[in-house]
């Protein structure tokens, strides 16, 4: 067998041990009544409305017309597209046709204390109308809660010259750039409009060389970019020394003010949960209970692999709920539902059922007579393409899950609105759960168990499921 160095195993150990104690508890920092965040942890998910309820809220166009039916759906896709740029999974979306309303229901943001329905339609930014106008004239100035300015009320031409509005705006993405003078890197927000809003940008830009060009979300300017030259193929960039939070914000502001028509708030209400307001603390302990049961199992029946085992469930455990906290900063926050839940509970048995795979497969080396370091390289490889199938598997079917009940996919449509966030939310934590499988019950394992079994106090086949001698 290939040895692996003795200190392997404590910092493979301690590197879990390290990443289950932050993506649970997060890192913070506490200045009088000020709290930064560092790192998310499990305190920041934001959970399904089955779990902790959420706000129904309805909308109507404010036009004082009706609205045809395109628009009404033009308007839901985009409301839709804007509870994802809020990491919002878990939401039903209708239309009613004859009363020209969009109901839409979504859950409570993490962390919220007043449960205050109007505050979270605030949150969603629906009623916002977006535009691009000539100039950058506004009339008041506020500071907002990050301590930058915040310019207000177009007035004069600004206020006069529309140039383009939400609807002409076909996507809005961040990107990286290499500037080749400089040599660094910078972010910038890409945008490609519709054939009409090409036209009309086209004019705009060849009128406007060397002047502004501001962009709007109802009477608030999120951005002021100069007209470097006449843009004419319907694609541009807007730049500004922004970070890369910054370029997804002003990106995912763009794409979430696509709207036909400026909406109202006309209804809104606060939802129950309907597993009850304390299911989420009884979920908290039978997961607690349930995990300490399959650790106690495994140390009884494994010993050292059990321990060893346990180790790489916790990094697991913790994986999953990094990948929907928003621990991992290319990975957003995610709403958590109860089929979410039961994907992490699934892929955990998974992993279990891979180290009981690898520790069976050592013990029956052990017991056909091999030495310590052949019973665990045999074991490890007879084991290895068992896992690797079962894993495969469900990683395909959990893929399957998202594309069909994915939040944007057009065969969403066809198994109805309320069933979308609740399956994609399955498919999702299942995919994380069995790539952290392969990460840390299948790698990580086999690296602390071949890294522990050169120390001598680690070389009894006791300890591995052998014969006492």
């Amino acid at each position: 067998m290939k040895r692996v160095g003795k200190p392997v195993f404590f910092v493979v150990a301690l590197l879990i041990l390290l990443f289950t104690y932050t993506a649970i508890f997060g890192v913070y920092a506490q200045n009088g009544d000020n709290r930064t965040t560092y790192v998310k942890g499990a305190g920041d998910i934001r959970w399904g409305i089955d779990i902790r309820g959420g706000v129904e809220a309805t909308f109507t166009p404010d036009t004082g017309k009706g609205a045809t039916e395109d628009q009404l759906n033009a308007a839901k896709s985009t409301i839709e597209l804007r509870l994802v740029n809020n990491n919002i999974t878990d939401y039903e979306i209708y239309t009613d046709d004859h009363n020209d309303r969009i109901i839409v229901r979504f859950p409570w943001k993490s962390g919220e204390q007043n449960f205050d329905p109007e505050t979270a339609i605030q949150e969603l930014s629906a009623t916002a109308l977006l535009t691009f106008r000539e100039g950058a004239d506004y009339a008041t100035t506020e500071t907002g809660s990050d301590g930058q300015p915040v310019y207000k009320t177009p007035t004069g031409t600004t206020k006069d010259t529309i140039i383009l509005q939400g609807d002409d705006v076909v996507s809005a993405q961040p990107q990286v750039y290499q500037n080749p003078d400089s040599g660094k890197t910078e972010y910038l927000v890409a945008l490609e409009f519709s054939k009409e809003g090409s036209t009309k940008f086209a004019e705009a830009t060849e009128r406007l060389v060397g002047q502004t060009i501001s962009v709007w979300m109802d009477d608030v300017m999120i951005s002021a970019p100069n007209v470097k030259e006449a843009i004419t193929d319907g694609k541009c960039t807007i730049e500004g020394n922004f970070t890369a939070a910054e370029a997804s914000s002003l990106a995912a502001k763009i794409s979430a003010g696509a709207l036909p028509f400026k909406l109202t708030t006309t209804n809104f209400q606060t939802i129950s949960p309907s597993l009850g307001s304390s299911s989420l603390d009884a979920m908290r302990w039978a997961g607690v209970i349930a995990f300490a049961l399959v650790c106690l199992f495994m140390l009884l029946m494994f010993r050292l692999p059990g321990l060893i085992a346990v180790i790489a469930l916790m990094g697991q455990v913790a994986l999953s709920f990094a990948a929907v906290s928003g621990y991992f900063p290319f990975l957003n926050s995610f709403t958590m539902t109860l089929p979410g839940i039961a994907g992490i509970i699934l892929s955990i048995g998974m992993g279990v059922d891979a180290n009981i795979i690898t520790a069976t497969r050592i013990k029956e080396e052990l017991w056909a007579g091999k030495t310590l370091d052949g019973a665990i390289q045999k074991g490890n490889a007879n084991s290895f393409w068992a896992i690797f199938d079962g894993n495969i598997t469900v990683i395909i079917v959990a893929v399957i899950l998202m594309l069909v009940f994915g939040p944007t996919n057009l065969f969403s449509a066809l198994f109805g609105s309320s069933t979308t966030g609740a399956i994609y939310s399955f498919g999702y934590t299942l995919l994380i759960g069995t790539i952290g499988n392969f990460i840390m019950g299948v790698t990580a394992t086999r690296l602390m168990t071949k890294s522990i079994s050169g120390f001598r106090f680690a070389r009894s086949k006791w300890l591995y499921g052998g014969a006492d001698k």
